[in-house]
């Protein structure tokens, strides 16, 4: 009944496109605007005229498409269509300061269920009403006016012109001003909806979509075992966090003390370690790929073998366990643990579980293990850490030490106090678990055992108004890049290897990264291949005996 009382007069098609423009360039781009008012040199009046020619030249460059795009039969779908997609990106990018990326599309490809659910919030749900719904609504009760097809051609070519006129002259007054600001800040354009999430999902298809069919090229084919090997096989368990970050780690000066456990551990901190993204899709297959950051290559490491793969060709029993949204192609030619059900009822609700998943799995695994069984392991486990926005999940009640909390997936409405506390509670959690993870590989005397943990990437919890992750890495801050990394080797496996573990232990405050896991993994599994790159193989630098 309300929407049939509901009714607008007639518009023309131009009234209908520039009202469009102005709501896709103005209403949806507050924090571009911001953005650009921060990075500009002026204040006061100057700054102001800046910022309004920066609306001008968005809304009239929409103007511009919209003309072209919109017919009478075309202009409702599209307008549809921009008004969702622009509400969606809108509120990721005003609310969560996350710029929309291909990267950021890889990472909606990949998600589950659950990890979904968990950006759900009222906020969200609100802010769908008053941006997307209530403007469809709108745009379904116009109706647009009859035009006669030449009078209707005449206007789109006078708005056309006088598009392209405004956006020359805005350019052409402030031109020393928007140069400057996108040559440093090409990113940019990821703040700007809904043209971000167009150009990223167009990026994404073309540059990051994985390929079907690809053949598999080999790597490290040459990959065998030392022949000088002594003692106990090697068990070395590799654990990959999630959305940790180096700087609340108190093992690197953090003031809270959210290691209270790996303090009293035999460990090996590693304090200058960046990673090779700023999302789990990127860094999980950069950093077992054996390419470096700046020569990464996401389609090649898509269907070539990597660290695992080599490893399991040497003779190791590789072997994934994983409690977050898969491997990301990283151990599609390796075992997976498939997790009892009793210890998944234990330790999951709702599609999600707790890491002491992976405490109680790695010793469910380590049982199935013949004690006459002489093969080196290599164990992988995949965390859910701290991944956000739901941290509050993230740990028990028993580890939420630091308080107030913020026990809400919307993150934005917490106090910085809060949400910083309930992050940390996560690494507190995290502490938790690698020392368990560590006292169990003490009691294992079958083998000499290591633990090497690495996060993925770090976190932004309100940082210059941005949250979450994802930053394009050029721009990203190093909350999200600056990630924590350590060490700890069994009583035997120091004894053997004593002088590698005296090298690394002068490495902790070198300026180290997901580079190195490559080699230095398989040097310290004993493994021999020309495919290790000794600039980034932190045992090159050890005395040779």
């Amino acid at each position: 009944m309300l929407l049939q009382r509901f009714k607008l007069k007639p518009i023309s098609l131009l009234t209908f496109n520039v009202l469009l423009a102005i709501w896709l360039g103005v209403f949806l781009n507050a924090a571009f605007y911001q953005k650009m008012q921060a990075l500009t040199p002026y204040t006061g009046l100057k700054a102001g005229l800046f910022v309004a020619a920066s609306v001008g030249v968005v809304t009239a460059l929409y103007l511009f498409a919209l003309q072209i795009l919109n017919w009478k039969w075309t202009a409702k779908p599209i307008a549809i269509a921009l008004i969702f997609i622009g509400g969606f990106a809108a509120y990721a990018v005003n609310t969560l300061g996350v710029w929309i990326t291909a990267d950021q599309i890889q990472n909606m490809m990949q998600t589950n269920i659950a990890e979904a659910r968990d950006t759900w919030s009222w906020r969200l749900v609100i802010w769908f009403i008053g941006m997307v719904i209530v403007p469809i609504v709108v745009i379904l009760k116009v109706r647009l006016k009859p035009e006669s097809g030449l009078k209707q051609v005449f206007k789109k070519i006078m708005a056309l012109l006088v598009s392209l006129m405004l956006v020359g002259g805005l350019l052409f007054i402030f031109y020393v001003d928007f140069a400057a600001i996108f040559r440093e800040n090409r990113d940019l354009k990821g703040m700007i909806s809904p043209q971000n999430m167009i150009a990223a999902s167009v990026s994404y298809y073309k540059k990051k979509a994985p390929k079907q069919n690809l053949p598999l090229v080999h790597y490290g084919e040459d990959a065998q075992l030392s022949q000088a090997l002594k003692g106990a096989p090697k068990l070395m368990v590799l654990v990959v966090g999630e959305t940790a970050r180096a700087e609340n780690f108190a093992l690197n000066g953090y003031a809270k003390d959210t290691n209270p456990r790996l303090s009293k551990q035999d460990i090996l901190n590693f304090s200058q370690v960046s990673s090779c993204g700023t999302a789990t899709a990127v860094s999980v297959p950069c950093m077992f790929s054996g390419m470096p950051r700046v020569d990464y290559d996401e389609r090649l490491a898509s269907h070539r073998e990597g660290l695992l793969d080599i490893a399991k060709r040497a003779g190791y029993q590789v072997t994934w366990i994983d409690n977050n949204s898969s491997c990301k192609g990283t151990c599609d030619r390796i075992g997976e643990y498939k997790i009892p059900e009793p210890i998944k009822q234990k330790w999951c609700k709702n599609g999600e579980c707790l890491d002491e998943i992976l405490i109680d799995s790695l010793k469910a695994y380590l049982e199935t293990i013949p004690k006459d069984d002489q093969r080196p392991q290599l164990v992988v486990l995949h965390q859910m850490g701290s991944h956000g926005p739901a941290y509050y999940k993230r740990a028990p009640a028993a580890f939420r030490v630091f308080k107030p909390i913020c026990d809400t997936n919307a993150i934005q409405g917490c106090t910085q106090e809060a949400l910083i506390n309930t992050y940390d509670n996560t690494l507190l959690y995290t502490d938790y678990v690698l020392d368990s993870l560590i006292n169990t590989l003490k009691n294992t005397t079958q083998y000499q055992t290591g633990l090497w943990y690495l996060s993925d990437h770090g976190e932004s919890t309100g940082e210059s108004g941005m949250y979450l992750h994802g930053a394009p890495y050029a721009i990203a801050p190093s909350q999200q890049t600056h990630v924590p990394m350590l060490m700890w080797f069994s009583s035997a496996w120091q004894q053997q290897e004593a002088k590698q573990i005296k090298c690394l232990a002068q490495q902790s405050k070198n300026k180290l990264s997901q580079d190195n896991l490559f080699p230095t993994m398989l040097s310290l599994l004993d493994i021999k291949t020309k495919v290790i790159n000794p600039k980034d193989d932190m045992l090159q630098t050890c005395p040779k005996p």
